[in-house]
């Protein structure tokens, strides 16, 4: 079977688009130069060599890692890590870490209210940011290495956050974000979602909202409901196909989202058109 990037290459030849490999990232891109999306070339590859190789089997919500951080900022290019959830999901066996980091810098108040840590927390209990940023990283990629799928609620702002950190991270195995899939699936549903709407549209429990292992561990059972319940059709895509409808859909929705807030005169001179990383 072939990769992601051999089946978004094949979408291109098809659809009008060409590839680029302009960084460690390779940029899927139309004939205008618009980012459709953001795919996970190492800067030596080839154009023709696959952005990842893994087994082509369908998405098990069975053999999860659900991960989710909390931070000192919303830009992705600002933020450092506060706290870091990683969540191991293999059957029944759920094992959870959760590791408070000390960020190196006064995490504001903004920040602190959202998540309940505070700057003084953190430099007293915290361990060594860079050390917290390595670890979550080398669990990352040994889930991906034993074939499991990450789960990541919103995955475009948790990975870019883990590209700016270290400067060369890449995805390297599949992706599932159930905040993505709910939208492009269920996408003229009414009201917002945030984690706790969606938790309360799936019937999730969200033990406490912005704690980083609540929210992974909710985020994981979101994802169960919509492949086992919601959308079974789900669990007929392999990793590669998966991977693909989720960065052309992504794609979709951010182009006309874009056009409204155009419309309305917001500045969008660094809206992001790309997932699982922002381009």
């Amino acid at each position: 079977r072939t990769s992601w990037a051999s089946s978004a290459q094949r979408f291109c030849a098809s659809s009008g688009v060409s590839w680029s490999n302009e960084s460690v990232a390779v940029t899927l891109s139309n004939s205008s130069g618009i980012e459709v999306a953001t795919g996970i070339f190492p800067h030596s590859a080839p154009m023709s060599a696959p952005a990842y190789k893994v087994k082509a089997m369908n998405f098990d919500a069975s053999k999860m890692l659900s991960f989710d951080l909390e931070t000192t900022s919303v830009n992705t290019r600002e933020a450092k890590i506060v706290t870091s959830a990683v969540i191991r999901i293999a059957g029944r066996d759920v094992v959870k870490k959760e590791t408070l980091a000390d960020p190196g810098v006064e995490i504001p108040e903004a920040a602190a209210k959202i998540h309940g840590i505070t700057t003084e927390k953190a430099r007293a209990e915290g361990r060594p940011h860079d050390e917290v940023l390595h670890e979550t990283v080398n669990a990352i990629k040994a889930a991906w290495d034993e074939g499991f799928t990450l789960i990541v609620y919103n995955a475009p702002y948790d990975l870019s956050v883990l590209r700016n950190l270290t400067g060369d991270f890449t995805v390297t195995g599949p992706v599932f974000d159930p905040y993505l899939i709910d939208r492009v699936k269920d996408r003229y549903r009414k009201g917002k979602r945030t984690l706790g709407d969606l938790c309360r549209e799936y019937k999730v429990t969200l033990d406490n909202a912005h704690e980083a292992t609540a929210d992974a561990l909710a985020a994981a059972r979101i994802a169960w409901k919509q492949v086992n319940q919601r959308w079974p059709e789900l669990k007929d895509m392999d990793s590669d196909e998966l991977m693909e409808f989720q960065a052309v859909n992504f794609y979709d929705l951010a182009v006309d989202q874009k056009k409204y807030f155009e419309g309305i005169g917001r500045d969008v001179s660094d809206f992001n058109m790309s997932w699982p990383l922002q381009g």
